[in-house]
């Protein structure tokens, strides 16, 4: 590591540098704050060693200074007038550590160890982050359409508050991508953002996940678990599928949000959150609520800012730019010089109905540059149904066969859902007819 010690004292300098390159590391030195923040400047650091009095000028004022320069850097205090008061203040405006003077070469050392742990943490975070990101397509959070730009407007703006925020929409319109950017917008982001998938879980788990319980609470809880609130704590609680929670849970979702408290299972110790709860779903609360599914207090509780996104056959203006959005993403993924997609291809985009949304256009753009022979996507790369005459119109009343329809229902519902289980739930039937049918009709 490059680190600079910055002390008006030459031995303090001296004998902080012979420490530092006696572990292997390279030392600068700078007398004063002036010479400090000129040097940060012109060279790279890792990490700075900072006086807290220097001549005239406060370390902790420069401290603020440095990491307002350089974020990243990590900055240790050392002291002659060592107290919890200042070391308190010292963290608060951004130290990483506090070392009271007159300190040893170990102590020193014990710190640059410290540091370059955490330097090679945040290193594999970024590479994971990296490695993320080539296998997730970027988010495309942009619109030429004015009811899906005035949606993320609103999203945007009620990001920098504390607002509860609900999105509704079709599966696959990009509800979970929404919200994890307005928890990058927010107050919050540098705290955690925690999804909850309400359909995933039985009552008694789902309950666990979010709460947590304490060990011997029930049947396999062999140890204490913190659960997703607490997990959040600070951060983002991103509950999916909200319509799918179960009643039984949402009087206790709703005293998470009126009094931010809430019970571990199998505890009865009452604790506090600190979180913010965006909650998405694809169901119509409000009928939901009629139907006596969901609780009117809670919904009316989430509702304080909704947010609908659209679904994709209602943003035509938007549908060839995410195509090539996908296009470019999965050509450097996948290694293909693939330059674009045929006029028939943009033509049978354009009259699609896209059941799947963004979740449905993904996968279609995938599947097209893995099988393209050539430069250009072209239809015969797309799946049959792109190819159908489109003057067929698939839907109920219209003059076309039963098993026509039930094949254009059974595709629909399999592009919404997140796989077989929840479509064979949706269509009310078990997973094995749903089986047959697919391969009855070549949905497989």
């Amino acid at each position: 590591m490059h680190v600079l010690i910055v002390d008006d004292e030459p031995a303090i300098r001296k004998t902080t540098r012979i420490a530092i390159e006696g572990a292997g590391h390279v030392g600068g030195e700078a007398p004063n704050a002036a010479r400090a923040l000129k040097m940060l400047e012109e060279e790279a650091f890792d990490a700075v060693f900072l006086d807290l009095k220097l001549g005239l000028d406060d370390g902790l004022d420069v401290l603020e200074k440095m990491i307002k320069f350089q974020p990243s850097l990590v900055v240790v205090m050392f002291t002659a007038y060592a107290n919890i008061v200042t070391a308190v203040e010292a963290m608060r405006r951004g130290a990483f550590d506090f070392i009271p003077k007159p300190f040893t070469p170990d102590q020193i050392r014990a710190v640059l160890a410290k540091i370059e742990k955490n330097l090679v943490l945040e290193t594999r975070v970024r590479s994971l982050e990296s490695e993320l990101a080539r296998e997730s397509p970027p988010a495309d959070l942009d619109s030429t359409e004015p009811a899906t730009r005035r949606a993320l407007e609103i999203a945007f703006k009620a990001a920098q508050t504390a607002a509860n925020i609900l999105i509704l929409g079709p599966s696959g319109t990009g509800k979970s991508v929404l919200a994890r950017e307005i928890h990058h917008r927010s107050a919050q982001h540098d705290a955690a953002f925690v999804t909850v998938s309400c359909p995933s879980l039985s009552r008694e788990l789902l309950e666990s996940e979010l709460f947590g319980h304490v060990k011997g609470s029930f049947t396999g809880a062999v140890a204490d678990s913190q659960g997703k609130v607490a997990s959040a704590e600070g951060g983002t609680l991103f509950l999916d599928e909200i319509g799918e929670l179960p009643m039984e849970i949402q009087p206790k979702l709703l005293r998470l949000l009126q009094e931010r408290e809430y019970e571990r299972v199998g505890e009865a110790k009452t604790r506090k959150a600190n979180v913010r709860v965006i909650a998405a779903t694809n169901r119509n609360l409000a009928e939901e609520v009629k139907a006596g599914r969901f609780r009117e207090d809670l919904f009316y509780r989430l509702n304080v800012i909704t947010v609908e996104l659209p679904g994709l056959r209602e943003r035509p203006a938007d549908l060839e730019r995410m195509a090539e959005s996908y296009r470019k993403f999965f050509a450097l993924r996948l290694g293909k010089k693939i330059r674009g997609f045929s006029p028939t291809v943009l033509a049978a985009f354009s009259r699609y109905r896209w059941p799947g949304n963004l979740r449905e256009l993904r996968n279609v753009i995938e599947r097209a540059m893995i099988l393209a022979a050539g430069e250009v996507i072209e239809l015969s790369d797309l799946p049959e149904e792109f190819g159908a005459r489109p003057d067929v119109n698939v839907v109920v009343g219209a003059r076309v066969t039963l098993e026509m329809l039930e094949s254009e229902h059974l595709r629909r519902i399999l592009a919404l859902c997140r796989n077989l289980d929840e479509a064979a739930r949706t269509l009310g039937i078990d997973p094995a007819t749903l089986y047959r049918k697919r391969q009855k009709l070549g949905l497989i």
